[in-house]
């Protein structure tokens, strides 16, 4: 009986070694030669630079007051991008406050995962499960993303740990959704049917066969789940519902800013554009990360277009 190479046969699942080294150099490839990938990944950089090191980075500490300096404009002397109305350190309050938003974002994108994940898998592997999973989903999408998080908000209080766990079951629904799908899929696959065959056990092919495969997807829609996170957090912030002051948070400054508006702008622009930065480098590297994961998904977009 000839035995049959796991990797000729097409299981993704089963590239080790060296085929795994293949399919990384191909992906960083890809994403080295989409321009836009290389856009997001730069400023994906620079805001994992700025919230990582903010302690090291940021002039004073983002609570400490100068009454004698409010409303400096930015470029003064002490006060790159100036100071608010209480004198405090604008960049500094901008390092500070995405450090803060990367927590709450990274912290969302895992409860998502640790929940939507699972529910996921179970849904599509099971008829019977996807019943009861599928319209606990559909009821959640029924509200949207921002009024859900702002209701579990409301119910569970103020501070980073509740408007990360809040955003977080927000984003549930869509994880499962996408997870369902790829399970679907892959249940259908060869490899998956030679392994029922083989009297392999729905624990292990889950396990093994499907949930590696899955991967793309799921990290894929991770980077589609934090910007959104970190919007909602500065949403969150701005309604008194997320980080708390004297804390520093964008959605904070935003709503600082907003009642001085007519005296100068600064305070509020510079988190608006730390925000935006944020939000265009995870869109602009999960796009690209999604053609480098499948191909043939570029392909069909490239072919509407």
């Amino acid at each position: 009986m000839t035995a049959v190479d796991p990797v000729a046969a097409g299981e993704p699942g089963s590239e080790h070694g060296s085929g795994l080294g293949r399919v990384r150099g191909r992906v960083l490839r890809k994403l080295w030669q989409n321009p836009m990938g290389v856009v997001g990944g730069v400023l994906l950089l620079i805001v994992l630079i700025a919230g990582v090191f903010a302690p090291w980075l940021a002039p004073y500490p983002p609570t400490q007051v100068h009454f004698t300096t409010p409303f400096q404009q930015p470029f003064t002397v002490g006060f790159a991008l100036g100071t608010d109305d209480l004198g405090r350190d604008v960049l500094s309050r901008v390092l500070y406050g995405t450090r803060a938003s990367l927590e709450v974002g990274v912290l969302s994108v895992l409860l998502a995962v640790a929940v939507g994940v699972p529910l996921g898998l179970l849904a599509g592997y099971w008829r019977w499960l996807d019943a009861v999973v599928s319209r606990l989903a559909d009821v959640m999408l029924a509200f949207p993303f921002l009024i859900l998080a702002v209701g579990l908000a409301a119910i569970n209080g103020g501070g980073i740990g509740n408007a990360a766990i809040a955003l977080g079951i927000a984003n549930i629904p869509t994880m499962v959704r996408v997870v369902r799908a790829e399970t679907l899929r892959l249940k259908e696959s060869d490899f998956v049917l030679a392994a029922h065959t083989m009297d392999a056990g729905a624990t292990r092919i889950l396990a093994h066969h499907i949930l590696p495969n899955a991967l793309s997807a799921i990290i894929v829609q991770a980077t589609v789940i934090m910007p959104s996170a970190v919007l909602g957090e500065a949403i969150l912030s701005f309604l008194g519902l997320g980080i708390q002051p004297p804390d520093p948070s964008l959605g904070i400054m935003l709503s600082d800013a907003q009642q001085y508006l007519f005296r100068t702008v600064w305070p509020g622009v510079f988190p608006g554009v730390a925000i935006a930065v944020i939000c265009l480098g995870f869109n602009l590297f999960g796009d690209a990360l999604r053609d480098a994961l499948d191909p043939k998904a570029q392909r069909v977009r490239k072919g509407k277009r």
